[in-house]
């Protein structure tokens, strides 16, 4: 849900550390493409050329969507065509119009959690591609049901419970394509959430668990800031300083930096 801690605007994604996938960023102001590992529009970024050409690449599509500004992301597994959409809050032409136009397979929904802003038009884009809907977590059915009261407590266009064809646990897996992604339960905004992580990639999607700078909120119903904190310290942290995530609201970033320098969760940071 929207709040100060979000980042209310998107911007370009820094220059990735591991050059295994490719960033295109959708903002509602201008589409930047990295097709080949360089950028397509001048001025957003500086990407190694060739780098593209003996990997397998992972073209991950960052979609803001709904007026909270939430990172709806198209992932596309480039050898296959195959693709996942994460967290479909809303505005589902858009997300769409993306997939035609990336000439994209969908081939399954993903859910971070049961807040309306990422999960309001799952039900609807995985019946318009007759796909399933994975995640998050059982423990997000708390919210997934008050969908109805979410939306016109925030002003959404009416949505309805619906109930994930599969509820996904700490340590499983998904996968589309030819990719996988590991699945982290990391509770804390919400009891449900996960996160799922592309070891081969070093890329996590993150939804509202951390962001640049800043954490998810906990004063939420059945949140809890100490779960939050463990979560982030004890399930993020040893993936990897050269992982980069994607958070639900504003610009990328990567867990070394967050360590660093988010004054939440950076090492001497009191919990």
């Amino acid at each position: 849900m929207m709040d100060s801690l979000y980042p209310k605007h998107i911007v370009h994604a820094p220059d990735p550390p591991n050059p295994s996938f490719i960033f295109t960023m959708d903002a509602k102001m201008g589409i930047v493409d990295m097709p080949s590992g360089r950028a397509a529009a001048a001025g957003r970024g500086r990407y190694n050329r060739g780098f593209a050409a003996a990997r397998v690449l992972m073209k991950v599509t960052l979609i803001p969507v709904t007026p909270f500004q939430q990172n709806s992301s198209l992932l596309v597994c480039e050898a296959t065509g195959r693709a996942a959409v994460v967290d479909p809050g809303g505005d589902l032409d858009i997300i769409q119009r993306e997939v035609g136009r990336q000439n994209a397979t969908v081939e399954k929904v993903l859910l971070t959690h049961g807040h309306i802003d990422h999960c309001a038009g799952a039900k609807t884009l995985a019946d318009h591609y007759g796909v399933k809907i994975e995640g998050p977590h059982e423990d997000e059915r708390f919210w997934i049901d008050q969908l109805p009261a979410q939306s016109a407590r925030f002003g959404f266009p009416a949505a309805q419970a619906f109930v994930p064809d599969r509820w996904l646990q700490d340590g499983e897996t998904v996968s589309f394509g030819n990719e996988t992604l590991e699945v982290y339960h990391c509770p804390g905004h919400t009891p449900g959430h996960v996160v799922f992580f592309s070891r081969g990639h070093r890329l996590a999607i993150v939804g509202d668990v951390l962001f640049a700078g800043s954490i998810g909120r906990t004063d939420f119903p059945r949140g809890n800031h100490g779960d939050l904190i463990r979560a982030i310290r004890e399930k993020l942290w040893p993936l990897g300083d050269d992982v980069t995530f994607v958070p639900g609201h504003g610009p990328t970033s990567t867990f070394g930096a967050e360590r660093r320098t988010n004054p939440y969760v950076a090492h001497g940071a009191s919990a």
